[in-house]
């Protein structure tokens, strides 16, 4: 199997590189612990312009989590010197350092080609970053993140910049032909003779169609719990043959 999506959780070597100009410190506690389900962060580092007052909300986050901060002054008023030094940085660590995988943070097109140079080497891509992140950079990714799901109640009441996580009524998840399509598609692609599909296949198909699929920007913490929401298939839950927890398993509805 590809080495980027073969992973054991907690077991890859990953590089977190923040870009500080485009992110918001409330999302740090989520962050590396989203980065965690993939494996350890050996390297962290966020970019930006330290000297400056706009940084603040950072500054009081890199002791507690360790994070280290790299300098880039701002060269010239109205561009952006960060980006130029993250790349520099990952492609130094892709050629000095063993890592499984990098963890871009950034909403900036910039990190699109970096993204696909990455994936190239066989490293393992993960992109974080708001919802007007270009599709390009989405694209790029093996697993794109919304940073809005990322927060927790306390952080989300104090960034009122940034627009509160909704969660669906059912009825919004009827009407999205493209999920539905996607979904469909996945199951199809999945299933057995009599229609049924194991749900992890369905989630991997998913993941590598839409590297920016995640049942949170749902409101479901789960893919199950979006699919058994949804209404467009049948769900059974079966007995395990090799321990005690459920396997669940879904197929298409008649007319569906």
């Amino acid at each position: 199997m590809n080495k980027r999506t073969d992973y054991d959780a907690g077991q890859l070597k990953l590089a977190v590189l923040i870009d500080a100009d485009n992110t918001q410190a409330t999302i740090t506690e989520g962050l590396l612990a989203e980065v965690a389900k993939y494996g350890i962060g050996s390297v962290k580092r966020i970019y930006g312009d330290w000297t400056t007052t706009k940084l603040t909300q950072w500054k009081a986050k890199l002791l507690e989590y360790a994070i280290q901060p790299i300098q880039q002054f701002a060269y010239t008023t109205g561009k952006n010197a960060t980006d130029s030094a993250m790349i520099i940085d990952a492609m130094d660590l892709l050629y000095t350092e063993k890592l499984d995988g990098f963890c871009v943070v950034s909403s900036d097109s910039d990190f699109t080609r970096l993204a696909a140079r990455m994936r190239e080497a066989g490293k393992l891509v993960l992109g974080f970053g708001e919802r007007k992140t270009p599709k390009p950079f989405v694209a790029a990714c093996d697993k794109f993140i919304y940073t809005d799901i990322l927060r927790g109640p306390v952080e989300e009441e104090a960034s009122s910049k940034d627009e509160p996580r909704r969660k669906p009524a059912a009825q919004d998840l009827k009407i999205d032909k493209k999920l539905k399509a996607l979904l469909g598609e996945a199951v199809e692609d999945s299933a057995d003779e009599s229609g049924w599909a194991y749900l992890g296949p369905v989630g991997q198909y998913v993941a590598n169609r839409q590297p920016d699929f995640d049942p949170r920007n749902y409101g479901y913490r789960k893919l199950a719990d979006l699919i058994k929401s949804c209404g467009w298939f049948d769900v059974e839950e079966r007995s395990s043959p090799t321990d005690t927890g459920k396997q669940i398993y879904i197929k298409k509805r008649p007319g569906r």
